[in-house]
């Protein structure tokens, strides 16, 4: 009972943090305005680890790598420690266990940004319905609006309705579902 209440808190606070670092990799790729109070919040949030790093990693054509490489040592973290509360047996296992670990901690980081992805596009659409007037509206429609500009070229509105954000869960669910889903299943054969 313990162990499971230890992987849900390990799980649950190490997922909050990747989230709050990819975000920040995305506000800076899609030139989000820094000025928001929630960009802020984002920020301080994340500076205290993204800033050291950053004098480690370097960033390349525009890109902050510096969140993903924190992103992905975070995840790889997470997911040493659960398999370690879950007595995994990392000693019996040898080296040939690491890289399967950060491979795991890879495709469930690209699981955490597909979600985030889907978790946008519905606060967006609940704050096109609520109060489009809140702070987070202008990050939620900047970071969310590359993902659905290509659709809606592709889609057409009916009845003045705009059903890209559908489209959009369906094709994250389908990635979740293939390959994301087909790659943590190789992963976990290998070990």
């Amino acid at each position: 009972m313990i162990e499971g209440a230890l992987k849900f808190l390990v799980q649950t606070l190490g997922n909050l943090f990747v989230i709050a670092v990819l975000l920040r990799f995305m506000m800076q790729l899609f030139r989000v305005p820094f000025r928001n109070p929630f960009a802020q919040f984002i920020v301080a949030l994340t500076d205290f680890a993204v800033k050291p790093l950053r004098r480690v990693v370097p960033g390349l054509f525009g890109l902050d790598l510096a969140c993903l490489v924190l992103a992905l040592v975070v995840e790889f973290v997470v997911v040493v420690a659960v398999y370690w509360l879950g007595d995994f047996p990392f000693a019996l296992a040898g080296a040939r266990v690491w890289p399967v670990m950060l491979g795991l901690a890879a495709v469930r980081l690209l699981s955490l940004a597909v979600y985030l992805v889907i978790g946008l596009t519905l606060v967006r659409a609940v704050l096109s319905w609520v109060n489009s007037d809140t702070p987070l509206t202008p990050v939620v429609y900047e970071l969310s609006e590359p993902f659905l500009r290509p659709l809606r070229r592709i889609v057409p509105t009916i009845g003045n309705v705009d059903l890209t954000p559908l489209v959009l869960f369906i094709l994250c669910q389908l990635v979740l579902m293939v390959p994301v889903l087909a790659l943590e299943r190789a992963l976990l054969g290998a070990l």
